[in-house]
């Protein structure tokens, strides 16, 4: 193997994560000849239709995972988030998750009020009534509006450039990104606040990466597995576990926060899940035992089945809360 070929999308931030996968690529291996496959999909080749009404689930996905079924590339760059949980192309799998960036939502100010002070036990407070909040996403809306049902809730699309300018020239009050997507393009003093439960539960698997190949491409796979980071592919892998379990999509009001505890003893998971409107929020939590010795190659696979029951186990004390119920609920 001497040349690895990456398919990612032609955004700004796709193009970042694909490069900084490379160079975690060369630093393993400086021998590889590592080049990145451009590919244009659905997601970003439409910008004004909302999210959920394109099919939701691998909007951002498809193309990328075909380029590597034609033999176009060798790896896909997901931003994991984005990736499904249900087996879509069995002839892939998903070999390594590297390290997480910060997995919380973030509140964004206009330019000019970028210097203001924010309370992080009251983010919202800082919003004026009826504020114009910049999201599609249908898990920040039903949060918010359980915490502010004052707010105008509006569509937004574009990449990270074009969503501040319209902010900045005063078509909304504020938006809500991925705290991850700011700091990873050097951003950081857009962040006005992030945002943490109890006021936001971000996605699953929200601020990491999922890295692709073909299923019977072994010399891929053990490099990617070189590349992944044990906590945040345990943590990672209950999330995802938990979203297949109530047979959600990506774009479902649900959110998760997993963690191991300081000791490193146990795994931690909450999950929720909300109405449309933020009125009904449900909410489980559950944890597991991890010793130091589960994060080690030798019982790391026992550690990710654990954590896969770990996120069946949330998900069946919602189901009994009546998730089901709310995540059948069509949005308008």
């Amino acid at each position: 193997m001497k040349q690895i070929r990456i398919a990612t999308r032609a955004s700004q931030l796709a193009l970042w994560q694909a490069n900084h996968v490379a160079d975690l690529i060369r630093a393993v291996d400086p021998e590889l000849d590592v080049q990145l496959v451009d590919v244009t999909t659905r997601g970003d080749a439409d910008q004004t239709q909302p999210l959920h009404q394109m099919g939701g689930t691998g909007v951002f996905t498809r193309e990328v995972q075909r380029a590597i079924l034609e033999n176009r590339a060798d790896i896909a760059v997901h931003s994991l988030k984005d990736l499904p949980t249900e087996i879509l192309e069995p002839d892939l799998i998903l070999a390594g998750i590297p390290e997480r960036e910060v997995k919380w939502d973030a509140l964004v100010l206009p330019a000019s009020r970028k210097e203001e002070k924010v309370d992080p036990a009251n983010p919202l407070a800082v919003l004026p009534e009826n504020a114009k909040i910049g999201t599609g996403s249908l898990r920040r809306q039903a949060q918010l509006l359980a915490t502010r049902p004052d707010l105008q809730l509006a569509e937004i699309r574009g990449n990270l450039n074009t969503r501040l300018k319209k902010l900045d020239d005063g078509e909304y009050d504020a938006l809500i990104l991925a705290s991850a997507g700011l700091l990873r393009l050097g951003w950081h003093d857009r962040l006005s606040c992030r945002l943490q439960p109890p006021v936001m539960f971000p996605a699953v698997g929200q601020g990491a990466l999922g890295l692709e190949c073909r299923r019977d491409n072994r010399p891929v796979i053990d490099l990617l597995r070189e590349l992944t980071e044990a906590d945040v592919c345990l943590a990672t892998t209950a999330e995802r576990a938990l979203l297949a379990a109530l047979r959600a999509g990506c774009h479902a009001p649900v959110g998760v926060d997993c963690r191991l505890d300081e000791d490193v003893t146990e795994l931690l998971l909450t999950g929720v899940v909300l109405s449309r409107d933020g009125t009904v929020k449900l909410e489980a939590t559950a944890g597991m035992p991890v010793g130091r010795d589960a994060l080690t190659h030798e019982y790391f696979d026992a550690a990710c089945e654990n954590a896969r029951n770990l996120g069946a186990e949330v998900a069946r004390e919602l189901v009994e809360q009546g998730a089901a119920e709310l995540i059948e609920q069509r949005p308008e």
